[in-house]
């Protein structure tokens, strides 16, 4: 893999063996209160979800726009797939990376499946004048407090997308599944370490994982911003921090798991996407990436093997 366009080495110099033995850092006393917390409150939230049918055949799915209330009293907007044909028999919340989503993904094998692509607040269709959303300034949007920092409110998104499912689909009840990749991946592990309404997640090439160490490996991407940031005011960033790290949630996630891990990554560190899938204690599976944020010549076959694997992976949340 070249590396020289970047001018480190995204691989960090670890082996898969090394990759392996990532611990999780050091978590703050009051890590589960304050996320228990925040999660019994979301789940007072009415999400009111609203749809709107866009197209009624597009590649074999309905596509309707979808909106619902989440926390603060925040709009989040997204799209919605309902399958042309068949029963739905389960659901899934799909997240996006931290360039957003334009569209949904039409190409999952699920079948029997309403398919819900929501943006996180201050993102993509979620876009907000308050919320900064390039990506460099969303990460950083209140980081200097802990309880209004703006990943905590995207995490409680994600609760209210299972509520907004369930008010929508009350037979998928106990079949509902979670996809997150890269930014979505990370919000997904938090997000999951307390939902109990989610039967099996998957998380790709996930972020936010290990952040004292993710904080000292030269990085493209968001994480660069809050390099930046964290030179200056040291304290206050990991004061932050230590509630927002993936791998500190997935050691709480009790669900089956599947994780795609890449082993050469620019934007998310790879100690850091295997510090989560290291951390979670309960049944997982591991698919290794040879990058990501990269391209490279066999990953179009690595994401048929990848689809095929969730396929599998997914399929009793259909029984």
């Amino acid at each position: 893999m070249d590396s020289t366009e970047y001018g480190f080495d995204p691989t960090y110099g670890y082996s898969l063996q090394q990759l392996l033995a990532v611990k999780v850092p050091k978590e703050p006393k009051d890590f589960d209160d304050f996320w228990q917390a925040r999660y019994r409150k979301a789940l007072t939230v009415d999400p009111q979800p609203q749809t709107r049918v866009i197209n009624e055949n597009k590649l074999g799915w309905r596509l309707l726009e979808i909106s619902y209330t989440s926390t603060d009293n925040f709009t989040i907007r997204g799209w919605l797939l309902l399958p042309v044909t068949g029963v739905i028999k389960r659901c899934f919340i799909i997240g996006h990376g931290y360039g957003g989503r334009n569209e949904p993904v039409f190409h999952l094998p699920f079948k029997n499946a309403a398919l819900l692509f929501p943006s996180f607040r201050g993102l993509a269709l979620s876009a907000q004048p308050s919320i900064p959303s390039e990506p460099y300034h969303h990460v950083l949007h209140n980081i200097d407090q802990a309880d209004r920092y703006i990943l905590g409110g995207c995490v409680e998104d994600v609760w209210l997308a299972v509520s907004a499912m369930l008010q929508l689909f009350p037979q998928t009840t106990g079949h509902l599944g979670y996809l997150g990749i890269s930014f979505s991946g990370g919000i997904g592990a938090l997000a999951l370490a307390w939902e109990q309404r989610i039967a099996r997640g998957h998380l790709n090439i996930p972020t936010f994982g290990n952040n004292p160490l993710r904080l000292r490996l030269e990085t493209r991407g968001s994480t660069n911003s809050l390099q930046q940031f964290y030179r200056t005011h040291k304290k206050q960033t990991l004061k932050t921090l230590r509630y927002y790290d993936a791998a500190s949630a997935a050691k709480r996630i009790t669900i089956p798991m599947h994780c795609a891990c890449a082993v050469f990554d620019p934007c998310v560190a790879p100690p850091g996407q295997f510090a989560i899938y290291n951390a979670i204690a309960g049944t997982k599976q591991l698919f290794i990436l040879n990058a990501g944020h990269h391209s490279c010549p066999d990953q179009e076959r690595q994401q048929q093997e990848l689809i095929s694997e969730l396929d599998n992976f997914f399929a009793p949340l259909n029984e």
